[in-house]
Order: structure tokens, then C-alpha cells, then sequence
């Protein structure tokens, strides 16, 4: 019997000598390397600028500050998602609007979207599930027929003139839509390079921005480095210059930089990633021309529209409960695949039922979560273990699909 992880990091001989420099060269915090990354992501993505942080959470924490949403302020997203896309909302004291899904899709019902737009509304967090970039051009067009609405409380916002569109792009770096990158389709967009995610920095994102015109990107970039550091108005890396160890604290904000150590290995994950995105899509595909035939519905990650990074898998068995759901999960854990949920909706959380949320309000997301299951897709796989998740995954559904 196999034993097949669900989602192990991609590391290999490169990065470990890259993050050994790193560590020999005496600069292991914010510094060149960092920089460097930063640099490589806002070419990959297609914009001017990108910021280097220690998680998406943080990137997408502090493209609100930067917006200033809070208090008083509506900020919508999905109820099909994790935690980070709507506790960020909470934390600069803003209100957590969520929108169920549409009955046929991961993403948000657009129509619902429209409708829970206000006076209040300051911005729309849609979610890149599994990869997949969301409908921005339906989005972009919800928020300029909504644009009477808008209610701007400072400069940047008045810039804007409109609803802001600050995706959380989490799962997709890499992903296409209309021949157009994520990064650059959304006016903010905040990625992750957790463990688990396509590419990796151990922990760490990074947050990409769109020219909004009328504002200095450099002046949006400046913002960003002093909430991440402390309010500081040098990072470590300037202060070393002869004689400029004097600085100001011109906030009393945050901390959330990222590491040299860090930037290392994803400097060898951009590297790596081109061929990664491509292995990945050869085991989605694989999976869908074993699965399709049974009947098994899939997230679709590859269209004529969009391309998909391929982050994850999520598959629905159509009929079964919830607790069949998990009598499968069971039984491939038993023939050693290790499968996984994506996404319990937020509305069932103690968290957001504290808040008032209620999952019989999300009727749509409750019914895809009920029957999803995700199969591990990641760049570790042999093709030996593509196909034992295959036989094993194949087998075990036999006696729930009808």
C-alpha cells in the first residue's frame, strides 16, 4: 500500500543551498533578496510594484489599511472559502458581508453580489478557488454600475471612484484569464506562499496592485512598507547605508515583513515554476478523464476563458451526504490517500455564527460542501501515485454513485 500525502512541500537540492547562502551571507531579514523576489513577482504578474510579507493575510490586512477601510465600512466576500478572506475584514474593523454561492459553481452568485451592494460598501473580496480566477469582467461591471453608490472617505478612494476590487488570489499565481495574469486582474490582489500552496515560501505572500490613476505606485508601495514595519521609515536593508542609522516611527503599526531566509526559496520556486504549473495541469487532466465517465463533477480548470494554476482538486460526488462524504475520506485514509475539504463554509463556523451567521442562509455553499472532496494534486506526485489515487479513488466511489 502506498502512503500519499496531501499536499507535502515541493523542496528541493536548490532551495536548500539557496536559504545556506542566505544564511552565510550575514543578511537573513528584509533585505536583498526580498527585494529581488518582489521584483520577479511584479514581472510575472504584470504590474509595477509587488510587496513581499509574511503571509496573504497580511497582504490582504494591509491593502485595506491602504484603502482605509474600516469602521463603518462594508466589505463583501464569499461564504465558500477560508477564514483569511473574511477575518481580514474584521480586523480593520470593517463589516463582513458574505454571499452564498451560485447553485452551479464555486464562486460567488454575482446577482446576489449586486444586490448586497450599499452606501457602505468599500470593496469586494472575490476568492480564486483552486486555482481558478473568478468572473472579474462581471465583477468590474457590478461595481461600475453600482459607482452612484460609492461613498469616498479619502484620496486614494476618491482616485479609485469606485467599489474596490481586492481579490484574494491565494491559490491561483499562474493562472490566466483572458490572456490576462492573475496579479493584475483585480485592483489588489494577495497571494500565498504557504506550505501548502503551489509555490512556496514556508510562510509568506505577496500583494500585487493595479495603477490606479492619479496615485503613485510608489507612493502605494511606501504605504505598505511602513504599515509592515512598524510605522519605521527606513527598513533594515537602508539604515546599513554610511551614516543613515536615524530614523522616524511615523505609526504605531504592524509587523509582518518577509525574511531573506524566506525569499531564498521561493527565488528558486519562480525558477522552478513554470514546469510545476505544467505538471500539475497533466494530473488534473488525468483525474478528469478517469472521473468524468463515473459521473464525478470536478472544479473545471481549463477553458478557452481561463487557465487555472491548478492549485487544488475539488471533487463533488453527486447524492451523497455529508457523512458519506466523510466515509469515503475514511476509506481512502485506509488504502493510504490522504484526501481533504475544501471549503467547510464559513457561515458553520463558531466564529462567524457568533458574528450572526447562519448557514441556512447559504443554501449553495452548504450543498457543495456536503459532497466535495479534494485528491491530492501537488508537484510531489509520481505518476505510480496519480494512478493508485486514481484505482483506489475509482473503486471506493463505486458503491456511492448510482
Amino acid at each position: 500500500m502506498m502512503n500519499i500525502p496531501f499536499s507535502p512541500p515541493d523542496i528541493t537540492e536548490q532551495e536548500i543551498q539557496e536559504v545556506a547562502k542566505t544564511l552565510r551571507s550575514g543578511w537573513i531579514t528584509t533585505g536583498p533578496r526580498t527585494k529581488e523576489l518582489e521584483r520577479q513577482i511584479a514581472e510575472y504578474c504584470g504590474t509595477e510594484y509587488a510587496v513581499c510579507l509574511n503571509s496573504q493575510t497580511a497582504c490582504a490586512e494591509l491593502a485595506l489599511r491602504v484603502m482605509g477601510i474600516g469602521a463603518g465600512d462594508e466589505v463583501i466576500t464569499s461564504a465558500y472559502t477560508y477564514t483569511a478572506s473574511a477575518s481580514v475584514i474584521d480586523h480593520v474593523g470593517a463589516k463582513i458581508v458574505l454571499i452564498d454561492t451560485q447553485p452551479d459553481s464555486f464562486e460567488m452568485d454575482y446577482d446576489a453580489l449586486e444586490s448586497a451592494i450599499n452606501e457602505k460598501t468599500k470593496a469586494i473580496i472575490p476568492v480564486d478557488i483552486g486555482g481558478v480566477p473568478c468572473d472579474y469582467d462581471r465583477i468590474y461591471q457590478i461595481v461600475e454600475r453600482k459607482k452612484q453608490l460609492f461613498c469616498a472617505k479619502n484620496d486614494i478612494q476618491k482616485a479609485l471612484g469606485r467599489i474596490a476590487v481586492m481579490a484574494d488570489t491565494a491559490h491561483s499565481l499562474g493562472a490566466v484569464r483572458n490572456g490576462k495574469p492573475t496579479g493584475a486582474l483585480a485592483d489588489f490582489s494577495s497571494f500565498s506562499f504557504h506550505a501548502v500552496k503551489n509555490l512556496t515560501t514556508a510562510e509568506g505572500g505577496a500583494l500585487t496592485w493595479r495603477t490606479i490613476p492619479g496615485v503613485r505606485n510608489e507612493e502605494i508601495y511606501r504605504m505598505l512598507q511602513l504599515f509592515s514595519l512598524h510605522g519605521q521609515s527606513k527598513d533594515a536593508l537602508a539604515k546599513t547605508q554610511l551614516g543613515a542609522w536615524e530614523y522616524d516611527v511615523v505609526g504605531p503599526w504592524y509587523k509582518c515583513n518577509m525574511t531573506d531566509v524566506a525569499a531564498a526559496i521561493g527565488l528558486v520556486q519562480m525558477k522552478r515554476y513554470g514546469d510545476m504549473l505544467q505538471r500539475r495541469r497533466e494530473i488534473v487532466e488525468r483525474y478528469d478523464a478517469a472521473f468524468k465517465p463515473m459521473g464525478v463533477k470536478m472544479l473545471v480548470h481549463y477553458t478557452e476563458e481561463y487557465a487555472s494554476s491548478g492549485h487544488l482538486y475539488l471533487s463533488r460526488i453527486p447524492g451523497i451526504i455529508a457523512e458519506q462524504r466523510n466515509e469515503i475520506i475514511i476509506k481512502m485514509a485506509e488504502r493510504g490517500v490522504a484526501c481533504n475539504v475544501h471549503y467547510k463554509p464559513l457561515p458553520m463556523h463558531t466564529a462567524y455564527i457568533n458574528m450572526g451567521f447562519d448557514i441556512k442562509n447559504y443554501p449553495n455553499a452548504y450543498e457543495y460542501f456536503a459532497n466535495e472532496i479534494s485528491l491530492p494534486l501537488h508537484t510531489c506526485l509520481t505518476d505510480e501515485q496519480v494512478e493508485y489515487i486514481i484505482k483506489n479513488y475509482s473503486e471506493v466511489l463505486k458503491e456511492y454513485i448510482v
